[in-house]
């Protein structure tokens, strides 16, 4: 999502409106058309936050999270693939429904694997890795850019999109906690 966040707008114009220039008219059109993208997304996300719980009723926490972020990562990835920018609203269901998710599902797994009198010193170090990947991102993927992708920044979106499905697929180690009132969830009890 940091990735989106920095590079969306410098992609989009460049790669669906064909401009760099910010001085440019198709590329204010494009930023334009970003922050529509982002209400888009922002829109869907408490919509999606609707569905969810539903979805966790369905198939649990873990298997919920992998289907949300692997939808966000899908979206984008579709950016670099799209050229309609009017298309890019598909593009950012995808990435509502990772975003509703990753603002609730990641908390309760955690919450529900914890003990309860660490849990203030748990959630603080949970925060950590929410923080050291974007500091990551700030300082490296700028230059990522420039040696493998000869400086477009539509692939910060689509290694962003990629990175929201390896995460979802990491979601599936950790462990499915007890819940008494979804006796239908199936519980990871290995290591």
């Amino acid at each position: 999502m940091f990735a989106m966040w920095i590079y969306t707008t410098p992609g989009v114009t460049q790669a669906q409106f064909g401009s760099t220039d910010p001085h440019s008219l198709a590329y204010n059109k494009g930023a334009n058309w970003v922050g529509v993208l982002f209400a888009a997304y922002n829109g869907i996300a408490a919509l999606a936050a609707m569905v969810i719980p539903w979805m966790v009723r369905r198939w649990g926490l873990r298997v919920s999270h992998l289907i949300n972020v692997s939808l966000g990562g899908v979206g984008l990835l579709s950016f670099v693939f799209i050229r309609d920018p009017d298309w890019l609203l598909l593009s950012m269901l995808g990435v509502g429904f990772a975003w509703a998710s990753i603002l609730s599902l990641p908390y309760a797994l955690l919450s529900d694997n914890l003990p309860v009198q660490k849990m203030g010193v748990y959630m603080g170090i949970f925060n950590f890795f929410i923080v050291i990947p974007q500091l990551l991102a700030a300082s490296v993927l700028g230059v990522l850019l420039k040696l493998f992708f000869h400086g477009q920044p539509i692939w910060a979106l689509a290694l962003g999109g990629m990175s929201l499905i390896v995460a979802g697929l990491c979601t599936l180690r950790v462990r499915e906690p007890v819940n008494e009132s979804m006796p239908h969830v199936v519980v990871d009890r290995g290591g």
